[in-house]
C-alpha cells in the first residue's frame, strides 16, 4: 500500500466509523482532526484512533490500553496479540459507553 493510498484508507475508516457511530444512536461523541480521530463517552472517558503513515500503522488508545494495528492479507491486525482493528475497537467503545457497540469492518 502505498503512503496516499494508506491516508485515503485512513480518511474512508474515520468517516466509516463517525458514520455507525451516528447511526447507532451510543452515547458517544466524535471529533477528526488531522490524524487523529478522538471519540468520547458521556462519561468523559475518551478513546482515540490515530493513523501513523510512518508505519502505515492504525493506532488505539482507550483505558484498557494501546493498540498497534498493520494491514496483514487484507485484515488491521494487532502487532501484540493478532486481534483485529474493528473488533478491538467495538471492545473498547462497549466498555467506554455501557452498550453494546458493533463496528463492522470497512471493505
Amino acid at each position: 500500500m502505498t503512503e496516499s493510498e494508506f491516508l485515503q484508507y485512513s480518511d474512508d475508516l474515520f468517516g466509516h466509523v463517525e458514520e455507525r457511530i451516528d447511526a447507532g444512536g451510543w452515547n458517544l461523541d466524535c471529533e477528526a482532526s488531522g490524524n487523529v480521530l478522538t471519540i468520547e463517552a458521556d462519561s468523559g472517558e475518551q478513546i482515540i484512533v490515530n493513523r501513523h503513515a510512518a508505519t502505515q500503522e492504525l493506532w488505539i488508545a482507550a483505558k484498557s490500553g494501546g493498540y498497534h494495528f498493520a494491514c496483514q492479507h487484507g485484515q488491521w491486525l494487532s502487532a501484540r496479540d493478532g486481534s483485529e482493528f474493528f473488533a478491538v475497537l467495538s471492545q473498547v467503545l462497549s466498555a467506554a459507553c455501557g452498550d453494546e457497540v458493533q463496528i463492522p469492518v470497512l471493505n
